[in-house]
């Protein structure tokens, strides 16, 4: 346990950011998997739409700096990708 005033107040603030941080990670999680279930099922519209969606909360967690801007540009180039495929396995 902290001692300092300073340390205390270091305490509460990791914990309220821990508790922020946690919340956006889990939100991207979520939409990241809508994305890779709706491209397993085959539906080219709902994978467009919630692909739009991913991307952008990537953009956010990693200007927040919670996803490292390379793991967030990672991420939108695999998931991209697949949309892309299944597109085109839909239009073939």
């Amino acid at each position: 346990m902290p001692s300092s005033p300073s340390a205390k107040k270091r305490l509460r603030q990791s914990i309220d950011r821990r508790a922020r941080n946690r919340v956006v990670r889990s939100t991207l999680r979520t939409q990241i998997k809508k994305v890779r279930t709706a491209i397993a099922a085959g539906d080219v519209a709902a994978a467009e739409t919630e692909f739009r969606n991913a991307v952008v909360k990537l953009d956010k967690a990693a200007a927040k700096n919670i996803l490292h801007a390379n793991a967030s540009a990672r991420l939108k180039s695999r998931l991209s990708k697949a949309v892309k495929g299944l597109k085109t396995k839909a239009t073939a």
